[in-house]
């Protein structure tokens, strides 16, 4: 048996799709039907279900809101959470895979691309929660998956995307920062490599995955926006202040990833399916 945390949420929505589609049989669960932040009832639910894999989807995501108005909730999800999840998945014997992100970089590096044992510095509180749920998976599990991802969109929840095609709405002009760099993901890439690693019983550890090519969000925004009369306009971030400092540069390494055989689609290619599909 199979289940989702977080099952609502985009990520979680994709995989519930995807497994649909393969035929595979999961529990979805979301915070009303397991609160993770409860160590009981987390178990209770567990040992009920008993999983043979976990797909750990949820996570306070909110970046900004973490570094103060949402720090302790963040904490009680990325960190007390997955501890409880990955407890309970010892005890059952289940496979987890947990979801963490770029963010445990700091971000410096000038070129080149984030291994997946470069050394780990967040930045900001999202990044050191995520961080910490890695290293409490490490500690109480040996099967375990920690797949790192960065810049999600997808058809299902708020995302860059979406944000981007409801500005446009209303406005002749758009300005979006140029330096940041990274990889967008499609979450059905990121679930169907979920899916993978689980069905190939690739090696346990961590791993990275997004789509292929990098890219700054003002050329995200002008491949999104491509087919409109908006002017995407270039600006630096200082003119986009934010609570949560974010990593300048943090193209991760996909060839762990592409070393098992999984074929990863650009982003521009997984761009242009999405807005098929909405």
């Amino acid at each position: 048996m199979i289940l989702i945390t977080g099952g609502n949420g985009q990520l979680g929505t994709e995989l519930r799709h995807l497994l649909d589609e393969q035929g595979l049989d999961y529990i979805s669960t979301d915070a009303s039907e397991m609160d993770i932040t409860d160590a009981k009832v987390t178990l209770q639910k567990i040992k009920e279900i008993n999983p043979d894999v976990i797909y750990h989807c949820a996570a306070y995501t909110a970046v900004d809101k973490a570094e103060d108005e949402g720090k302790e909730l963040d904490e009680k999800i990325n960190v007390n959470g997955t501890k409880n999840v990955a407890e309970a998945a010892k005890i059952v014997g289940a496979t987890l895979v947990y979801i963490s992100t770029d963010y445990v970089f700091d971000g410096t590096k000038k070129a080149g691309m984030y291994s997946e044992d470069e050394q780990t510095n967040p930045q900001n509180e999202y990044g050191r929660t995520k961080l910490l749920g890695e290293k409490a998976v490490q500690a109480i599990l040996e099967d375990y998956y920690i797949i790192r991802t960065s810049w999600v969109f997808g058809q299902y929840g708020h995302n860059f995307v979406f944000t981007m095609q409801k500005l446009a709405e209303t406005r002749d002009q758009l300005t979006v920062v140029d330096d940041q760099f990274g990889r967008p993901t499609w979450t059905r890439t990121l679930a169907e490599f979920m899916t993978f690693v689980v069905k190939e019983k690739a090696p346990f550890g961590v791993y990275h995955l997004s789509n292929e090519n990098s890219c700054n969000w003002y050329q995200f925004a002008k491949e999104i926006l491509k087919d409109t009369k908006v002017e995407v306009l270039p600006v630096d971030s200082t003119q986009f202040p934010q609570k949560a400092k974010r990593p300048q540069y943090s193209v991760m390494d996909l060839s762990k990833a592409e070393a098992l055989g999984f074929k990863i689609p650009t982003w521009q290619e997984a761009l242009a399916k999405m807005l098929e599909k909405v």
